[in-house]
């Protein structure tokens, strides 16, 4: 990221507020076991549905569970699981998709009718019948949603790839006899990346939803882990008699989601090169 970039990001206050609320995200996500001030699945039925105090500071839910401690350890769980899936569709669509890009003919008709296959059903609904069939659970969680998800991005990247590969300097590359697999690394995808991780940057936001309402939904992270949308799912029974319990954790995803599409955008507007020759005039 050269340094017009980080003047831009800079300059949006908006940005760089989003950055410090995620960064007090990773921290508390890093350090939960020790910022906890308890055990978030101990079990104290004799404190159940306390209010906010000295001793549990944002109350307890109907098992007499500590809220802030059990949020603090769902911003460890719900962040890194949205990390963990985006990492491995990024991995798997650049892999996929250059390879069906670059190589074209039999390959990229293959990828492109398997994509359309895929693509005909929502990414959610696809996750929900995977998760029908796996079974809830972390592991099918994480596999549900990469496989659900990774063929827009792959189909985005490959269409990325068929434009940079007709670019001067990828057919100079060719007519000096380097090989393909060269090509790839060191031209391809450096030119590649950045658009990729802005768009995962944006979608990370809509990652975190989706876990969420997987969890709400008792398809996804199953008690007693604490999970923001397995805490809205345990709490939605008392909502008229004690709403603070799902306040909690939808404000959690809603600011983390609203921090992401912030960020996303910047860095989205920051690349963009139309955007920085509207500047220059």
């Amino acid at each position: 990221m050269n340094s017009a970039v980080w003047k831009k990001l800079i300059r949006n206050k908006l940005t760089l507020l989003s950055c410090m609320m995620l960064a007090v995200m990773l921290v508390l996500a890093v350090f939960a076991p020790w910022l906890t001030p308890h055990d978030p699945n101990y079990i104290a039925l004799e404190h159940k549905l306390e209010g906010p105090s000295s001793t549990f500071w944002l109350g307890t839910d109907h098992l007499g569970r500590d809220i802030l401690s059990r949020l603090i350890y769902g911003t460890k769980i719900s962040l890194g699981i949205a990390f963990i899936v985006m990492v491995l569709i990024i991995f798997v669509s650049v892999v996929v998709g250059t390879i069906s890009g670059y190589s074209g003919g039999i390959i990229d008709r293959v990828f492109m009718r398997f994509c359309d296959l895929l693509m005909a059903f929502p990414s959610l609904i696809l996750s929900l019948a995977m998760l029908g069939i796996l079974g809830p659970g972390l592991a099918n969680v994480v596999f549900a949603m990469v496989m659900s998800y990774w063929v827009w991005y792959a189909r985005w990247i490959r269409g990325m790839v068929i434009t940079a590969k007709q670019k001067n300097f990828i057919l100079a590359a060719k007519i000096a006899g380097t090989p393909s697999y060269k090509i790839i690394l060191m031209h391809i995808v450096p030119n590649i990346l950045p658009p990729t991780l802005v768009l995962a940057t944006l979608n990370l936001g809509s990652m975190i939803l989706s876990i969420s309402g997987l969890s709400f939904l008792g398809l996804g992270i199953q008690p007693p882990m604490p999970e923001w949308g397995a805490m809205l799912t345990d709490s939605k029974q008392f909502l008229k008699s004690n709403p603070m319990l799902m306040l909690y954790p939808g404000v959690c995803i809603l600011l983390v989601v609203m921090a992401f599409n912030f960020i996303g955008d910047a860095l989205r507007d920051a690349f963009d090169p139309r955007q920085e020759r509207m500047e220059v005039k």
